[in-house]
């Protein structure tokens, strides 16, 4: 099996080679790894993508607006991820983006994921009928099973999650109220016995 180290090395490398900067190449090295940690195909979708990308041009998409639809081909998943990171900070007062026609889109998928990171927020990212909650870049909850090349994703979604309680005000009073038990009224005996109280050293 080999390691997330040599994996991050070897697409960061090929990326090189395939034609982007070093600084996207770390990138996609650092994406790569992280698509394999969290289960996904992301070198069998990497090399893919390099093969067709020698034979096949791809549209890149610079400025993330609402709606972003691809004119002359499908999107290049790794320049739309880079400046989807890039853009995040304005792009997360936003409640909903789509994207139309992304050419293997779990090259897409770990940009997002970093994104909900760096935002603070969970991100629902829907790739057609293929849907992913993403974590904090801490897991990625997903319908997706399959250790497949999925080549294009025609309708995209992203949605930003606001950070929000999953209980009732009343839950919490109730499980704070029990935790209050714990706190017991410092006694004279418990003075005595408290750390650093006694009158000898036994060290």
């Amino acid at each position: 099996m080999k390691s997330l180290s040599e994996i991050d090395l070897v697409s960061k490398r090929a990326s090189r080679a395939a034609g982007f900067s070093w600084g996207i190449a770390e990138e996609v090295g650092k994406n790569i790894r992280i698509l394999e940690i969290f289960g996904f195909p992301g070198i069998s979708n990497l090399n893919d993508f390099f093969k067709k990308r020698k034979g096949t041009k791809f549209e890149n998409l610079n400025l993330i607006n609402l709606e972003n639809k691809a004119i002359n081909a499908q999107f290049c998943p790794i320049i739309a991820g880079i400046n989807f990171l890039d853009q995040i900070k304005t792009l997360e007062t936003l409640n909903e983006i789509k994207f139309e026609k992304i050419a293997y889109p779990l090259l897409f998928l770990p940009f997002v994921s970093r994104a909900s990171e760096i935002i603070g927020k969970r991100i629902f990212l829907k790739l057609d009928d293929k849907e992913f909650l993403l974590n904090f870049n801490n897991n990625i909850y997903s319908n997706f099973l399959k250790n497949e090349i999925f080549e294009m994703a025609n309708n995209i979604s992203i949605k930003f999650i606001d950070n929000l309680d999953l209980f009732t005000e009343d839950e919490w009073k109730e499980l704070y109220d029990l935790s209050e038990n714990t706190f017991v009224e410092e006694s004279d005996s418990l003075k005595e016995g408290g750390a650093g109280a006694g009158l000898t050293d036994n060290d």
